[in-house]
């Protein structure tokens, strides 16, 4: 038997955060499991949560376990099918026309086109002094 009672230990880190998998037996000879999450504070301490499923309830803990992670499983792909948010409409702008085509808005800019001939900023600015 290792360091406290543990039989067999394996680790999973990830995103800052490791998770530990500790099979222990006690005192009484009872053989569980021990997770573990550990994630690093502020103050460079680290947090420990965990859990202990004792052998005789973990094949109730593991159909549990699997219930949910094929749930998660499932909303995440529903998710990736769901089509994204419409944006808002497109609103005209001044100088814009709007015309319509199958349920989509399609812009189409006009040219505007002054009846002066176009001047340099330079100019302008000279004939505003």
């Amino acid at each position: 038997m290792g360091i406290r009672g543990e039989l067999f230990s394996t680790r999973f880190i990830c995103e800052g955060r490791t998770y530990f998998f500790n099979v222990k037996e006690n005192r009484n000879g009872d053989i569980f499991l021990s997770v573990v999450e550990s994630k690093p504070t502020e103050t460079e301490t680290f947090d420990r949560r965990s859990i202990v499923v004792f052998q005789e309830n973990l094949e109730g803990f593991m159909r549990a376990m699997r219930t949910a992670a094929g749930y998660m499983e499932k909303a995440s792909s529903r998710q990736k099918h769901e089509t994204a948010p419409q944006p808002p409409p497109l609103r005209a702008r001044p100088g814009h026309s709007e015309t319509k085509s199958t349920g989509r808005r399609i812009i189409v800019r006009k040219k505007t086109q002054s009846s002066e001939p176009s001047e340099s900023k330079e100019s302008k600015s000279k004939e505003l002094d």
